[in-house]
């Protein structure tokens, strides 16, 4: 059986059932750009703070060492709704673990630090497709966008991986670069763009005007269509 081969979901259950080395070691390699990231970006946002590479590894290490606690609790009960709900909970753990650290490094100094907020407080289930927004107007829009996506991908023998980077783009802030770098996608920056690009002109398409949806901010840099005054064609 070749690792490389399974979905981040079958993976992730033969890891459980197992314990093999050989597949936490897949497992590790498919995960840990998303934590790292995440990670990065928390830290960026306390000021006091640089985000160092000694750091965000130390971080990054503390993150799998919170799921793996109590016998790997937290995988263990994770409902597995999707590939992308899997990133979501990854991102949300690997932002805690940082928060974590920044309150109890700063907090005395800093009153107005970060506040603890401990693993057993995060649903080990991700909100479905349409809980993570704000309000109900985006909720709809979500609920829709995942709706076409899915209809006009029936047939797409990329579609999981496809709508996985549609929503690591525009729901949890990943940029074409950190989400390149996940084993899963298996696509360079530019196949990254160009999927974002395609998929958002089939959208439009079915939605109409301009309307696509707020990448979470800050807010990533967008692909852009190719130049046709350089003479390139449109896909």
């Amino acid at each position: 059986m070749d690792p490389k081969k399974l979905s981040l979901q079958e993976l992730l259950q033969l890891c459980l059932a197992t314990q093999d080395p050989a597949l936490w070691q897949e497992f590790i390699c498919r995960v840990q750009p998303l934590i790292t990231s995440i990670v990065i970006k928390t830290v960026r946002r306390c000021r006091w703070v640089s985000p160092d590479p000694a750091l965000a590894d130390d971080l990054s290490q503390d993150t799998f060492l919170k799921l793996c606690a109590n016998d790997f609790r937290a995988l263990r009960e994770f409902h597995f709704e999707h590939e992308n709900s899997f990133y979501g909970f990854l991102k949300t753990v690997a932002s805690h673990v940082a928060q974590d650290y920044l309150r109890k490094t700063y907090a005395p100094k800093r009153p107005e630090s970060l506040e603890q907020e401990d693993l057993d407080k995060i649903s080990v289930t991700v909100p479905g497709k349409t809980s993570l927004a704000e309000d109900t107007q985006t909720q709809i829009l979500i609920a829709e966008i995942q709706r076409i996506l899915e209809e006009e991908l029936k047939n797409d023998a990329n579609r999981e991986r496809d709508i996985t980077i549609f929503w690591l783009y525009y729901r949890f802030g990943l940029t074409a670069k950190e989400i390149s770098q996940l084993a899963s996608i298996g696509l360079t920056v530019k196949g990254v763009e160009s999927t974002l690009l395609r998929l958002i002109r089939l959208l439009r398409g079915r939605l109409g005007g301009d309307q696509e949806p707020e990448p979470t901010k800050p807010k990533p840099p967008k692909p852009r269509p190719p130049d046709r005054s350089q003479g390139a064609a449109e896909p």
